[in-house]
Formats: C-alpha cells, structure tokens, sequence
C-alpha cells in the first residue's frame, strides 16, 4: 500500500507540470514515504456516463483502469495530484478523473447520508498547477473543482504551487525556485503525514 498517491494529469509527460510532480515525488520518497505513481493519459479511463447504477452501493458500474487508481488512492493518506491549465481549468484526462469520482460522492452524501460539510478528512492533498498566461483568476475555477473533488475522496488541501507563466515543454527549467519548492512540499506532505501517523 502507497502512503501518497501521485497523479500525473498532464498529456505531456516531461511537461513542466510533470516536471514539477516529479520533484514533489522526490522530496516525499527521499522523506521516507512510499508513492505510488499514475499516468492519466496512459490509462484507460472512459468518462461517466450520468447512469447512477452506482446509487445502488456507490459503485461505478463502468469497469476500466479507475478503479485501480481509487483503490490506491483510498488506502493512501495522501494525494498529489498535478495539471496545467486548459481553458482555466485542469486537462480533459484530470477532469474525466474526477468526474468518475461522483460515484464516491453519490456513495458519501446519497447512500450513507453523510451531512454536507460534517466529515473529517482521512487524507492530506497537494497539488501542482501550471498556466501560460498571469491573469488574475487563472486558477480560481481550478480550486474550485479541486475542492470538490477533494470533498468527495474525504480530502484536505494541505498545499498547492500554482505557476503562471510558464508554457513551452521545458520552461520550468529556467525557475530552479520553483523546482526546489516542489521538492521541499513533497518532503513537507510526507514529514507531516508521518507526524500524524505518530499520534
């Protein structure tokens, strides 16, 4: 079993969000934590079909490659995940993703009744974003779809690297800052993952 799930939501895998995934992967294992590693766009993750067969037991009745992902990411006690920004919001791959998981809302809200905004987180999230443009709310409609998600796998925003100006494959290079700073919040998340394991 993986302590962090890291999903990489890039169609470009050495992309400057993949780059920077990486160094968040890094500073975790080299923290002591064992990550578990997930390519979106080489998985096989079809988008859900609105059939809600999983208001029977909250079980997506679409059977491809997600339902490893879950698994892995529902046993770990962190998620990292990573996008850069499509149209202001994260790639067609991360969105398919997290579409799937309204199976798990319709389980957490429809079937166990679960009261809106009394439940306690069982993970810690981080997440990584890249976007070619400065403008003001690049990210703001991708927070707000992360927080959602984030609500339906009982997750909390521990920390995210939000990253303007960077478009071109290998951009990122050219700001080791931002590389070390990934680094340091994946040693971070599995520094305080450990601490929590402790209590």
């Amino acid at each position: 079993m993986a302590d962090i799930v890291a999903i990489y939501g890039s169609p470009r895998r050495k992309g400057n969000t993949a780059q920077l995934l990486d160094r968040a992967v890094q500073g975790a294992k080299d923290n002591g934590s064992h990550v578990a590693e997930y390519v979106l766009h080489d998985l096989q993750v079809a988008p859900c079909k609105e059939i809600y067969a999983c208001k029977k037991d909250g079980e997506c009745a679409i059977k491809d490659d997600f339902q490893k992902v879950r698994d892995a990411l529902l046993e770990a006690s962190g998620v990292m995940l990573a996008s850069p920004i499509f149209f202001y919001s994260v790639t067609g791959q991360t969105k398919v993703f997290m579409d799937r998981f309204q199976s798990l809302w319709v389980k957490k809200y429809l079937i166990d009744q679960t009261p809106f905004g009394q439940w306690t987180p069982k993970r810690k999230g981080y997440f990584i974003s890249v976007g070619a443009t400065r403008g003001k709310k690049l990210f703001d409609g991708t927070l707000l779809t992360l927080k959602y998600f984030f609500d339906a796998i009982d997750t909390e925003l521990h920390n995210s690297l939000l990253c303007r100006g960077l478009d071109e494959a290998n951009d990122v290079q050219e700001h080791p800052d931002l590389l070390q700073r990934a680094y340091e919040d994946g040693a971070e998340l599995a520094g305080r993952m450990a601490e929590d394991g402790d209590q």
